[in-house]
Formats: C-alpha cells, sequence, structure tokens
C-alpha cells in the first residue's frame, strides 16, 4: 500500500468526524487543534507519511509538548486525539499496528471542583420574583441546581423538552445521548411562574427580553450576578451548580451510579472525584467533632 501523508490522515479524519456528528463542536474543534499540533511537530521532525510515526515518534511528541510547558491534561487530551486517529488508520488497513499504544502522559492531578453547601445554594436561590426577568433567573437556577444540568445543556433545552405533569425534562448530552433527568418541586412551580411571563408559543425555555435563546455566555453573568446580589462571599460560576448538585445527592444516598446516570457521565471514573469530596467533608467533621483528632487550645 502507498504511504498516506500525515496532513491528508488528519484532514480525512477530520472530515469523517464532521460528517459523523457523533461529538459535540467544542470536542471537534479540540480534535483539530491537537493533530493539527501534532501535524506541525511532524513535520518540524521530517516525519511526512503515518507510516513513519512509531511508538518512540508519540513519545517524542509528547515529551515535546511538556517541555513546551503544555499542563498534563491537555498533554492527555491531545493523546487521546492521536490514539482515534491511529485505530481509525488501523481499522481502514493503511497501518498494522497502533504507534500510540503504551504511550502515557503525565500524571494529573486531580483538582476537586468548587461546590456550595446547602445554605449558600439556599441563599443563592432566594431571588425575589418581583420582575420578569428575575422570575426567569430564579426558575433557570433552580433548575440548574435541582437537576444538575450542564450550562450548554440548560441553555438549549425547550418547553417540550419538559414534562411538567411527571416531572421530568428530557436532556440531550455529550456525544448526542438523551436522558431524561427529574426536576424537583421548587424547580416546576418557578418554571410555571416563568412561563407565564413568556409570549404562547416560545420555543426556548430561557430567552432574552427580545425572545431570542439565552446564550451561554449571559447565562454566566446571570448566575454571577445573583451570587453577588443575594450576598455570597464568593463570585458563582453556573457549573459549581451542577458540581452541588452531585455532592448533595452523593453525600446523601452514596448511591454513585445514580449520580453517574443523572450527570450523564459516560465513564464511572468522571463521577468518582465527586466520592473525593464526599471524604473531605466526612475528615472535616471529624476534625471537628472527634476527641482524639482535636487539636489542644
Amino acid at each position: 500500500m502507498s504511504e498516506l501523508s500525515i496532513q491528508r490522515a488528519i484532514t480525512e479524519f477530520l472530515e469523517r468526524l464532521a460528517q459523523e456528528r457523533a461529538l459535540g463542536s467544542a470536542t471537534q474543534q479540540a480534535y483539530q487543534r491537537d493533530l493539527k499540533a501534532f501535524e506541525q511537530w511532524c513535520m518540524s521532525q521530517s516525519l511526512d507519511a503515518v507510516q513513519d510515526i512509531d511508538t518512540h515518534a508519540i513519545r517524542g511528541f509528547a515529551a515535546s509538548e511538556h517541555r513546551r510547558g503544555l499542563n498534563p491534561r491537555s498533554i492527555q487530551r491531545r493523546l487521546s486525539g492521536l490514539r482515534r486517529l491511529f485505530k481509525a488508520l488501523r481499522q481502514q488497513g493503511i497501518l498494522q499496528s497502533d504507534p500510540t499504544e503504551g504511550v502515557k502522559a503525565p500524571k494529573v492531578r486531580r483538582k476537586l471542583p468548587e461546590t456550595l453547601d446547602i445554605d449558600q445554594v439556599l441563599a443563592l436561590l432566594d431571588i425575589p420574583t418581583d420582575t420578569p426577568i428575575a422570575k426567569r433567573d430564579r426558575a433557570m437556577l433552580e433548575l440548574f441546581y435541582a437537576s444538575g444540568l450542564r450550562v450548554s445543556e440548560l441553555t438549549a433545552l425547550k418547553w417540550q423538552d419538559l414534562d411538567m405533569t411527571e416531572g421530568l425534562v428530557k436532556v440531550l448530552g455529550k456525544g448526542q445521548k438523551e436522558r431524561l433527568v427529574p426536576v424537583g418541586r421548587h424547580a416546576l412551580k418557578a418554571l410555571e411562574g416563568w412561563r407565564q411571563q413568556q409570549p404562547p408559543g416560545t420555543e426556548h425555555l430561557f430567552t432574552n427580553p427580545a425572545g431570542r435563546q439565552l446564550t451561554v455566555r449571559a447565562l454566566q453573568k446571570r448566575v454571577a450576578h445573583w451570587s453577588q446580589h443575594q450576598g455570597l462571599d464568593q463570585r458563582v460560576h453556573p457549573h459549581q451548580l451542577r458540581h452541588s448538585f452531585a455532592s448533595h445527592i452523593l453525600q446523601s444516598s452514596g448511591d454513585l451510579r445514580a449520580v453517574q446516570e443523572l450527570l450523564g457521565h459516560a465513564n464511572l471514573s468522571t463521577t468518582q472525584i465527586y466520592t473525593h469530596l464526599d471524604y473531605q467533608h466526612l475528615a472535616k467533621i471529624y476534625d471537628e467533632t472527634h476527641p482524639r483528632a482535636k487539636k489542644p487550645k
């Protein structure tokens, strides 16, 4: 079989990904950036064809990115894109072996997600609904915390996705995967109040005063606004409500699998980070209450 240039292999791979629509636009853009970085590195090393790439070359690329100051998580993401590329080349019969096998990125120090405690959440959600915008924002934040949605999932919601009778919302998550998530009674009440403010036939749940779908950036600004207005001692970002939802559910139930389903995580390992938060919470209680843990005054 004739040699296939790295540039052409990457271009064709990215085109297929776009046609399949199996990944979100942000993920596709990340693959494009990562694979183009690999393509440029190959050019600097005079590596022209995919058949020229071996495990040594993949390790060299990872080491080069590390020396350049790229953090371990980003290097892991770069390698993930390469694994997907070379897996496709093997499936097509272009390569006999996968050069990414056995190549590992530097270990990532896991950063625990920031959460709010229950009192902080309740203070944030206690928004006075004296204006249409306040009613919208109250409904938005109530649903955010009640269902643990991603910010992109929340802004994309339409009224047809919400079953007010059953208390469920249909969410389109990462990888175009649908899931049904419960909606609490406080969120349902706030949503009903907001719906009465919208013109009949409005498609999206959350809209701006002009009736257009609320953007992710606009939602982020509203969360920051209310965190300040409600007297919280920190600037809250939307994902903190999702983290808080997961942490509070896990603390109460201990059911990691259920939290995985609610969050729409493909892998349980992604959800397991919340167990570290739970242990942190337990350790704090232990330090504060156990006679043998207390420091002498």
